[in-house]
């Protein structure tokens, strides 16, 4: 089975963990592929201090991590500190020999210590992300999408968005199928791309009268096919277009109709990866009025065409 090393360090926060041991830990037999080997690793063999006041050992070292197919970082102790040189070599020695190294959250800290972020874009939780340019600035921050895909370098935002990463990375080792059964298990979306915003300012507000935004989103991911305008979301809100656009941004952290367009582009997705639907009518059928404005779009959301991804991605 493909190896992957996850760190536990003294003084972690438990969900990234957590969410890796889920993914990678538990066997799947009802899959029918060859799943994970995971290793939970540490730099010593003594009790790591748990945030919420328990502790844990780790069964193996950094010497098992190094040589993982896959190694992932969920965090560091402290974003302002040093890196150990033992995690720094173990790190660059898992990456000299061909591993696909991730990281969750503030584990870009210890990625950059390693120098493996040097001339790269990567991502972290967008709180941290100005320290992360500050104390690094080789690295090409980007602290406004959910994750970035390197290629054998991956890192993502904060700890939800770890999720969307590790969803991505079973879709990049088993397809679309599997890891849509994967997010189904785990009651989570089964593709965010890694493009779509942290939505930094996106606190969510309860607007004026029963949950208008939400009765307008719902009528509009019922009706993607058609034309689709803010004057529409507007009518079935029962609001004035003016008051709609300010309670839909307060409440998702985007305009309406960037929220349409990026819900159109993610009901394509399926289409793209199960059938053999030529991609002008798929982007007819969730909406977008010509072949162009649909490979538009696409392009900006998903960072490649729908060829390039039904190539992927096709079942």
């Amino acid at each position: 089975m493909p190896t992957v090393a996850v760190l536990a360090f003294d003084g972690m926060a438990p969900f990234e963990l957590g969410c890796v041991v889920e993914f990678f830990g538990l066997p799947r037999p009802e899959l029918d592929v060859l799943w994970y080997d995971l290793k939970v690793c540490a730099e010593t063999s003594e009790p790591l201090r748990v945030v919420g006041g328990f502790t844990m050992r780790a069964e193996h070292g950094l010497d098992v991590l190094a040589g993982a197919g896959t190694v992932i970082v969920p965090g560091v102790a402290d974003v302002r500190g040093e890196v150990s040189g033992a995690l720094v070599g173990a790190l660059r020695l898992a990456h000299e020999r061909g591993a696909r190294i991730v990281s969750i959250c503030s584990g870009a800290f210890a990625l950059a210590a390693a120098g493996l972020l040097d001339g790269r874009e990567a991502t972290t939780h967008w709180k941290y992300a100005d320290l992360l340019q500050r104390r690094f600035p080789a690295v090409r921050v980007n602290p406004s999408v959910l994750y970035v895909d390197g290629g054998d370098v991956l890192t993502s935002a904060g700890s939800a968005a770890g999720l969307d990463l590790l969803v991505h990375l079973v879709r990049n080792d088993h397809g679309p199928n599997v890891a849509n059964e994967v997010a189904r298990r785990l009651v989570i979306p089964p593709h965010r791309e890694g493009g779509q915003a942290q939505f930094i300012q996106a606190a969510v507000t309860p607007v004026e009268d029963d949950d208008a935004v939400a009765r307008a989103m719902a009528w509009a991911l019922a009706h993607l096919a058609g034309p689709i305008s803010v004057a529409d979301l507007a009518r079935v809100a029962n609001l004035s277009q003016r008051s709609f656009i300010r309670h839909f941004k307060r409440q998702t952290g985007t305009s309406p109709l960037r929220w349409v367009i990026s819900q159109r582009v993610a009901a394509s997705l399926p289409m793209l990866e199960s059938t053999t639907a030529p991609v002008e009518e798929i982007g007819a059928a969730v909406g977008f009025e010509s072949p162009v404005t649909f490979r538009h779009h696409f392009a900006r959301a998903m960072r490649t065409s729908p060829s390039a991804y039904r190539r992927t991605f096709a079942g």
